[in-house]
């Protein structure tokens, strides 16, 4: 039976180099596309504001971290099990993995988002704020915080469209937050003189625009039909979705810990240097920027190779 859905499904029929090429590439360009969009964002932020934005968005970026740990929790754990159980041909469990996933990745960017509102200035202290910075982290966070339910669902549906096998689509979500956070930046940032807030705004109105976008298509997904009954959030498949996201998000939450650690560093062995507190945090935030260009090669082969490698090991064709 097993054998007999793989040949129904491109994932287990055609060649393995095609299907890599296929899922993969789009993943590196929208991950080079976010990724640049990122160092964008810094040089608005640097020309309007100055060393003290850079170093703002770089105390938020442990929320950043979070809401990638999320998105990796139950977007590649809800695509994993969604490939295995269309591997196996129980297509049923399959659509509840995904839709589930789905719900979880929303619910968890609301429950972030209270979070950040509530706790703002305890947490952007925590994560090593110095004073002089701390107005522009406030004034950045408590923005972009409310774009977290749309950032995670992005990018943690992004794994579910891959999943259901058109990886483009992914790619064009990504694409389209990219380029309208890009333009508003200059209009917000450069045009009106919204300082941090405009780059925020601007930030987040990319990211609904994407969200959205991933929301509607996962309405209309090319192998499933979900139903409103299958976004039911149940015990039964989560834990199995959580089960095999888990490591990527523990992976994430460890980056987290190195962020906060840095900042904290930075700050004290900055304020005994000529260059202040800001100024070291600053510059560690954007080389973190310039570096996730080329982790982007990396990250975007591993996501292009998650649908094929599960949906065969759930046809139990580990051959390929």
């Amino acid at each position: 039976m097993n054998n007999e859905i793989s040949t129904k499904n491109p994932l287990g029929e055609n060649p393995v180099n095609s299907l890599l090429y296929q899922f993969a590439v789009p993943s590196i360009i929208a991950m080079l596309v976010s990724s640049l969009y990122n160092i964008v964002d810094q040089f608005f932020i640097g020309r309007s504001v100055g060393a003290l934005g850079n170093a703002a968005t770089n105390i938020s970026f442990p929320l950043s971290i979070s809401c990638v740990a999320i998105a990796l929790l139950f977007g590649i754990g809800g695509a994993s099990a969604f490939n295995i159980a269309m591997g196996m041909g129980e297509k049923e469990n399959a659509v509840n993995y995904l839709a589930n996933s789905a719900a979880m990745l929303f619910l968890g960017g609301v429950a972030l988002t209270a979070v950040t509102l509530i706790f703002l200035e305890p947490l952007l202290k925590f994560f090593g704020s110095p004073d002089n910075v701390l107005e522009y982290a406030k004034v950045y966070t408590r923005i972009v915080a409310l774009g977290f339910p749309f950032l995670i669902f992005t990018s943690g549906g992004g794994h579910l469209i891959r999943a259901d096998g058109r990886p483009k689509i992914s790619m064009v979500c990504n694409l389209a937050g990219a380029l309208i956070n890009t333009v508003l930046d200059a209009l917000f940032v450069f045009v009106l003189n919204m300082g941090m807030a405009g780059a925020a705004y601007a930030t987040i109105i990319g990211q609904i625009v994407s969200g959205l976008m991933a929301a509607w298509y996962l309405a209309h997904c090319r192998t499933i039909k979900i139903k409103k009954e299958n976004l039911r959030v149940r015990r039964k498949y989560i834990s199995r979705v959580m089960s095999l996201g888990t490591a990527p998000c523990a992976n994430q939450l460890a980056m987290m810990v190195v962020q906060i650690v840095m900042n904290k560093s930075l700050k004290y062995y900055g304020s005994l240097s000529v260059y202040g507190e800001s100024i070291p945090i600053a510059c560690a935030g954007i080389i973190t920027k310039v570096n996730q260009v080329f982790m982007s090669f990396i990250i975007g082969i591993s996501q292009g190779l998650q649908p094929i490698t599960s949906f065969n090991y759930g046809a139990g064709r580990y051959g390929r």
